[in-house]
């Protein structure tokens, strides 16, 4: 599972672009295993798998003989083997680029989405190194890239409709039944929607009184969303407090010195009731947004 600063990257890079959240971020963690990325010779970098076979069809002659003695070539799909860590996987790389440096980065997919690197002209990118420098960037750039990729596929439609046999058809290919990748992104955004997260669902009292916390369900939590969507916290009022929910409240929480527990009480409640006037003056980005979101998925 992701770290909740990741999933609160993922989330913001996704409700930019009208995108629930829990989309994205239902993608990404298939595709990365929950991981967004590696330590490598002390730096955060996006995790990668080098395709030989991309690498091998890249090269000129020359080049392709000496990249095949060296392990790093095949005309063979699989045939060249990625190592298990990360750090040698990049010393892969670093070698192949050592041979040349735009087919090696072409021949890599790249971070959360694990988009080829091949792909950078059909993205819009100017290069590459442009490409690559996107998901070197950080969690953000990485989320933009896979955005990037499921508008240019013309995947979005299906990703908002959840059908994820054609989502699934689409980005992974057509063997994608044989490791489930469907099912998969189907029981992922279920957790991060709150509809499976494994939690009881106590009532929301009365009054409002009564803490919020994730599994709560209700009114009480619409109005919670909707507040922390109006101080430009990534979350949609659909009344189910879910993992996005508590990553929005625990981000508020650290934002206003409070206790980060991830549940609203009193304090926190009376918090964002104080927090609130100083965006008063007119419905915000992210409150005109969370409204959106919560008409075009049809809850409230």
């Amino acid at each position: 599972m992701f770290t909740d600063d990741v999933v609160r990257e993922i989330a913001q890079a996704a409700a930019h672009l009208g995108l629930e959240p829990a989309l994205l971020l239902a993608v990404a963690e298939v595709e990365s295993a929950g991981k967004a990325f590696a330590v490598v010779k002390g730096r955060r970098e996006p995790l990668i798998r080098f395709e030989g076979h991309y690498f091998d069809r890249r090269l000129d002659e020359e080049k392709r003989t000496f990249a095949r003695r060296k392990g790093l070539a095949s005309p063979e799909a699989g045939a060249i083997a990625n190592p298990a860590s990360q750090a040698a996987r990049w010393r892969m790389v670093e070698a192949a680029a050592a041979i040349d440096a735009k087919a090696a980065f072409e021949s890599v997919s790249w971070g959360l989405g694990q988009v080829m690197g091949s792909h950078w002209a059909w993205l819009g990118y100017a290069s590459v190194d442009a490409l690559a420098a996107d998901a070197r960037s950080g969690v953000a750039g990485q989320a933009g890239l896979m955005l990037k990729y499921i508008e240019k596929a013309g995947l979005t439609e299906a990703l908002r409709k959840r059908d994820w046999a054609a989502f699934a058809r689409g980005y992974n290919g057509p063997g994608y039944k044989q490791n489930a990748y469907d099912a998969k992104i189907a029981a992922a955004y279920r957790r991060y929607a709150g509809g499976d997260d494994g939690d009881a669902a106590p009532a929301d009292a009365p009054d409002g009184s009564g803490l919020l916390q994730q599994g709560s369900r209700g009114d009480a939590v619409a109005k919670l969303q909707q507040d922390l969507a109006a101080l430009g916290y990534p979350v949609v009022a659909d009344g189910i407090f879910g993992p996005l929910t508590k990553i929005a409240l625990l981000a508020f929480q650290e934002d206003h010195d409070l206790d980060t527990d991830g549940i609203a009480g009193p304090r926190t409640l009376a918090a964002l009731r104080l927090a609130l006037p100083e965006a008063a003056e007119g419905p915000g980005l992210w409150s005109v947004l969370a409204a959106w979101l919560a008409r075009l998925f049809g809850r409230s």
